[in-house]
């Protein structure tokens, strides 16, 4: 047996239907679209939400919230984290491409450090935003916290 002689399991390839070619076709007449109404039209499409004339869920319920556009959003990395990055990748200093590098953010997500789990290495971090406990953590080991 070899790849020039497969074939697929005997009745696991079906021909297609050929809807609306003629009554001896047998799917001739109404073209397998029911009889009359919208949805039998030619370029019917119905509107996502539609609920064939009825008040629409997304109508019934009343507006509510507000999304802040000026509101920035970090990405938080944890002490324990760095730790962890300074014991097994051997680094020193840690900054954007390192956290991008090591999977923790990706390019375009700006970085807190955030103070939860001990930190015992000497790093030198770059990040967007700092907690005072973490930047206090990192200074307190003979660190450096770096704003960008």
């Amino acid at each position: 047996m070899d790849l020039s002689n497969l074939k697929p399991a005997k009745g696991a390839v079906r021909r297609r239907k050929r809807i609306a070619r003629g009554e001896g076709a047998g799917t001739g007449d109404t073209a397998t679209r029911g009889h009359k109404g919208q949805k039998s039209r030619s370029g019917y499409s119905r509107k996502s939400g539609f609920e064939g004339g009825q008040m629409p869920l997304a109508r019934r319920l009343p507006k509510y919230g507000f999304k802040n556009r000026n509101r920035v959003s970090y990405q938080p990395v944890n002490l324990s984290t760095l730790q962890k990055l300074a014991e097994d990748k051997g680094l020193e200093t840690i900054d954007l491409p390192a956290f991008i590098k090591h999977g923790l953010v990706s390019k375009n997500e700006l970085v807190k450090i955030l103070g939860k789990g001990e930190l015992k290495a000497k790093v030198n971090v770059s990040a967007h935003a700092f907690s005072e406990t973490a930047a206090k953590a990192i200074e307190a080991n003979g660190g450096t916290v770096n704003r960008i």
